[in-house]
């Protein structure tokens, strides 16, 4: 009867643990996303196709695609980052390169600026000198989060 009770615990603690991360994880996935807003678009470049661009207080990331490469081939996309009340936040650029599907790169810019409100995008020849965003390397994935879950469970709990 010992050992059979002793199994018991240990299967309801495994399920505890188990139902700790997925509700953490829903957390985290809910509460990180629920802080992006959407922020204007302030251009009308057909070349540049964004389908997602949204910030928080201190970040943010934009999505989308870049047409016609062949023809905008070693320039750049310059994109801007403005605040409610029109002040430049910051500024970042995209390399166009030659895609070999259709003319079409595909772009993802994660950027560290606060207060954004509005972008506007723009196709340059050269980059500008002077300050340009701090760029985000990546986001971090399902795994990685369940992962940094699991470090800090294991640091508070041991």
């Amino acid at each position: 009867m010992d050992a059979f009770s002793t199994n018991k615990k240990i299967v309801i603690w495994i399920l505890i643990l188990v139902g700790v991360f997925i509700f953490s994880d829903f957390l985290i996935s809910v509460g990180l996303n629920s802080t992006y807003k959407d922020i204007q678009r302030e251009d009308n470049n057909a070349a540049i196709v964004v389908y997602q661009a949204d910030a928080t207080y201190v970040n943010g990331r934009m999505r989308g695609l870049i047409k016609e490469t062949e023809e905008l081939q070693g320039k750049y996309v310059k994109v801007e980052l403005y605040s409610k009340r029109d002040v430049l936040a910051g500024k970042s650029y995209i390399e166009i390169q030659n895609s070999q599907k259709d003319g079409v790169q595909p772009f993802e810019l994660l950027f560290r600026a606060q207060d954004v409100a509005y972008y506007k995008m723009e196709v340059v020849n050269e980059k500008e000198s002077g300050d340009e965003l701090e760029i985000l390397s990546k986001e971090m994935t399902k795994p990685e989060i369940i992962l940094a879950t699991a470090m800090m469970f294991l640091i508070f709990w041991g």
